[in-house]
């Protein structure tokens, strides 16, 4: 792999469980699953066997006239000519979500041979798992990958970099970053957003330096994405999703990013798009943040289901959505002020979404105020701010300070690292690592 992820250690102490479940690895399309499993089996066991239940639906069959998973083995064995022996070899199961039988058929090796290492993976496989009644539920374990790290692209682009970008993670104090480090990470951030979410994107830039050929890349996944809704969706529900799909720009080039389903269409309802909007969200390609108007815990007791944000799962597609041209970076500053902070704010919201889940909410205080996030973290509940822009000043922010009196205030901007007052300012680069810097700050 050109990229180390971050994730192979959490495959590594999976492997070495005494009471090891199959494993099912989500994520969505061409986010890297399969690259990552192939080099997970070559260097962690003996032999590994991969098999694409998408590609090769002759395989199905084993699975649904068999519940002896010993004997469904022996069958891919003289399918494939490999030989998968239980305790030495990895078995890869892609795409597991067009085979129902094969879903089903991990519970047999968790209850009859567990020694047996395996993992499935598949690109809609969160909405097969939604609408999957018989799913073998506390049979299985899961792991979520998602698009590369500002420190994973950082590792394949420039070592020296990655020290840097660690050093002053891992230091034991919020201290800011001399000007000549600081100006290094923030350009390399901006190239980072433009192609380096996707790791066969990323790695057509780094590899090549050209914008123009990654964008094509983009431009080629986001058909693919299209493709699904035909193909996994009811027709009606399809044209849905491709609407609200077509329309996340619109929605977040707002100043205020609160969904509008009248941007989607015209006259459009609520009932009408619901399934179309949790279709995406179960596929991946989108994060739900709901509203709250009340900051007390639990959260989400005071959820409002009506009124939410959708972000992106990845900010380069965005930006292709968007048709936002690469000229945007060259242009320097007006790269996050442009888009009313769209971009940078979705960062923010996908960072959040891999570090908390769906634990993460905004706020608004009848109409003369509003919180980009809230998180609840570690019992304190955490007020987050996004200045994309120079001008840092946060009226909401000082709103909420004043009701709320919170322990510690986030704000993420293009400002250097800094602790104040309260106010913990932590650069955009550094939004992936947001639990680390409040943790710090706590102390």
């Amino acid at each position: 792999m050109l990229f180390e992820r971050e994730i192979y250690q959490k495959l590594k102490n999976w492997k070495t469980k005494k009471q090891r479940k199959p494993l099912l690895l989500m994520g969505a399309r061409q986010i890297g699953k399969t690259t990552l499993l192939k080099a997970f089996g070559k260097q962690e066991f003996t032999d590994y066997a991969y098999f694409n239940l998408e590609e090769n639906t002759d395989i199905h069959s084993f699975f649904e006239r068999e519940k002896d998973p010993n004997k469904i083995i022996r069958q891919l064995n003289l399918l494939s000519g490999t030989k998968i022996e239980a305790g030495t070899s990895l078995l890869i199961l892609d795409e597991i979500q067009e085979c129902r039988d094969a879903l089903i058929a991990l519970k047999y090796f968790q209850e009859k041979l567990p020694q047996q290492a395996i993992v499935a993976a598949g690109s809609l496989l969160g909405l097969s798992l939604g609408q999957d009644r018989s799913f073998p539920v506390g049979k299985v374990e899961f792991i979520d990958l998602y698009p590369l790290s500002f420190s994973e692209y950082l590792h394949a682009l420039d070592k020296q970099k990655h020290a840097v970008y660690h050093h002053f993670l891992e230091s034991e104090k919020v201290e800011q970053i001399p000007q000549a480090f600081f100006q290094s990470l923030a350009t390399a951030f901006k190239e980072y957003l433009l192609a380096g979410g996707m790791p066969e994107v990323a790695a057509q830039f780094i590899q090549g330096g050209n914008f123009g050929q990654a964008q094509t890349l983009q431009d080629q996944l986001l058909r693919a994405y299209q493709l699904d809704f035909v193909k996994h969706a009811e027709n009606t529900t399809a044209t849905k999703i491709q609407h609200i799909w077509n329309a996340l720009p619109s929605q977040l080039a707002k100043e205020n990013k609160k969904f509008l389903y009248k941007v989607v269409k015209k006259g459009a309802r609520a009932r009408e798009y619901e399934a179309a909007i949790q279709w995406l969200k179960e596929a991946g390609l989108v994060y739900k943040i709901p509203r709250i108007e009340t900051a007390r815990l639990p959260l989400k007791a005071y959820e409002d289901l009506s009124s939410f944000k959708l972000y992106v799962f990845e900010i380069g597609l965005l930006m292709r959505l968007a048709n936002l041209h690469s000229s945007t970076f060259i242009e320097g500053s007006h790269f996050f002020t442009e888009f009313k902070g769209a971009l940078a704010e979705n960062f923010v919201a996908q960072s959040l979404h891999k570090q908390l889940g769906s634990s993460v909410y905004y706020w608004t205080s009848n109409g003369k105020a509003e919180l980009d996030f809230i998180i609840n973290y570690k019992g304190e509940i955490i007020p987050i701010e996004v200045k994309s822009g120079i001008n840092t000043k946060a009226k909401s922010l000082a709103i909420y300070t004043e009701r709320y009196q919170p322990k510690l205030r986030v704000r993420i901007s293009n400002l250097n690292l800094s602790l104040q007052d309260g106010l913990l300012n932590i650069p955009l680069f550094y939004a992936e690592s947001l639990d680390t810097f409040i943790d710090k700050a706590l102390k």
